[in-house]
């Protein structure tokens, strides 16, 4: 499911009401006070149940007369939707919301079932358009600092590019799932003062064995480049600790 605009009183209702959910604030099974909330947050009422029904779309509640608006059980939440991958990492609190945050560890081995299956997919039906966009996004990644936004942006590119390389769909659309989660990560790894390794050469090995068309060493490469991602994450696990975190 697409994402919604998050700007203005309509976006920034979502994003609180979500918050609330996700952080535990308001528990699974919760009925919801509207005319509390809507003091809390100063909307309308309308506004209020405009920003209900965006997170009725994603499972999160619902509605029934007699019981009124609800927080329904985890199960029926939309987990794989963008937003709500966001929202979790965003309203994580404790040692969950840095390295040891458990959605990093599912998405670790999400990426280490669809890569490198994508990637020998990549090897093998690439054409030159994709190449292009992957030395693009390479070069993109060399030019940017080790810190920042910029290298965020670079990473994410250059991981949705090989995806579309695939040039199968359902892959393609786990851009949503790991771009999400790889977002969260990469700002992490590049915001907290750690230092990790320079990406190029990783990346740089796995767009090499793409453009020859060798899907067995496209397939290493990203394991090895995922390996390092894991040990980048375990690092500031460890960093964290040694600061009390």
């Amino acid at each position: 499911m697409s994402g919604y605009a998050r700007r203005g009183v309509h976006g920034q209702t979502v994003e609180a009401i979500a918050h609330r959910v996700l952080s535990g604030r308001v528990a699974e099974g919760d009925t919801l006070d509207l005319g509390a909330l809507q003091a809390e947050l100063g909307v309308s009422l309308t506004a209020l149940r405009e920003s209900l029904k965006v997170l009725s779309a994603k499972g999160m509640v619902d509605a029934r007369q007699k019981r009124g608006t609800f927080v329904r059980p985890r199960a029926d939440w939309h987990l794989l939707d963008a937003d709500v991958l966001r929202w979790q990492f965003e309203s994580a609190r404790g040692p969950a919301a840095g390295a040891g945050n458990p959605l990093l560890r599912d998405l670790g081995e999400v990426r280490g079932i669809v890569e490198p299956a994508a990637v020998r997919l990549a090897a093998e039906r690439r054409t030159e358009e994709d190449l292009a966009v992957l030395d693009e996004a390479l070069q993109a990644m060399a030019r940017a600092s080790e810190v920042g936004d910029e290298a965020v942006a670079a990473d994410l590119a250059f991981h949705r590019a090989l995806l579309a390389a695939s040039h199968n769909e359902m892959l393609e659309r786990m851009e949503t799932v790991i771009a999400t989660g790889l977002a969260f990560r990469d700002r992490l790894v590049h915001t907290t003062g750690h230092r990790p390794q320079d990406p190029v050469p990783s990346h740089g090995a796995v767009l090499d064995a793409v453009r020859a068309g060798d899907a067995d060493a496209a397939e290493t490469a990203m394991r090895a480049l995922l390996d390092q991602s894991a040990r980048d994450l375990e690092e500031l696990r460890h960093e964290g600790r040694g600061r009390g975190n």
